[in-house]
């Protein structure tokens, strides 16, 4: 995915900017292969469980797995004698985690409604317009010229690979924005007092992992019935 820097920004937003768009292609690159097996796992409990149970767990693993991630960094990098430097290290590794997951859940909540995952702007665009709730699912229905509910069976499934590139596009300008920098904030609050930093990034974690599962359920509707 690639910005043309036509908007005037300076060339270091340009870099950054680019840089948090090539992790997000990479935690869609490294969790695709995985949304069977998590599925599987959503209905390890139960073999028979239905579209709409199985939905049901994949949102409680994942609100579970990106909080669980938020607070352990948090923690560990405001505990005593852990420096700055090595904070901000350590944060900026939890941001592919949180990517990754939050990649993993769009697509497998996709998977579970039947729309097709196999072209990787297909996969952009589910995943950028889950995580921006709903700016993304505004954008996406501005830019189809579609209306109505549910985008993610309306767009995503339908519409042709092209405006599928013009939607991405502007997605992208956005998820840097807004995911850009509400992980500054996030960095910024792990490094406090020991204990605080544990509970800004889990409570940040928790509160994305929220908004994408709103999101989901917008975006795709009622499950299945088999």
């Amino acid at each position: 995915m690639t910005t043309d820097g036509s908007d005037g920004s300076l060339p270091g937003a340009s870099v950054r900017g680019q840089r948090v768009l090539d992790l997000l292609d990479k935690a869609i690159d490294v969790q695709t292969p995985l949304v069977r097996k998590n599925i599987a796992r959503a209905r390890q409990r139960n073999p028979k469980a239905t579209p709409a149970q199985i939905i049901r767990s994949l949102e409680r693993m994942y609100i579970s797995a990106l909080t669980g991630t938020g607070a352990a960094v948090g923690g560990t990098a405001a505990a005593p004698g852990v420096g700055t430097g090595v904070a901000l290290a350590l944060s900026a590794g939890e941001t592919l985690s949180s990517l990754e997951l939050s990649a993993l859940f769009a697509l497998s909540i996709a998977e579970v409604h039947e729309v097709p995952i196999d072209e990787l702007e297909r996969r952009r665009t589910i995943v950028m317009g889950i995580m921006l709730g709903g700016t993304g699912s505004a954008t996406i229905a501005k830019v189809a010229e579609r209306t109505g509910q549910h985008w993610g069976r309306q767009v995503v499934a339908k519409v042709p690979i092209e405006t599928l590139r013009q939607i991405n596009k502007i997605l992208g300008r956005n998820f840097i924005t807004k995911y850009g920098t509400k992980q500054g904030i996030i960095v910024l609050g792990r490094v406090a007092p020991f204990g605080i930093g544990a509970v800004i990034g889990g409570g940040a974690n928790a509160a994305l992992a929220a908004l994408a599962v709103r999101a989901g359920r917008r975006a795709f509707g009622p499950p299945p019935t088999s």
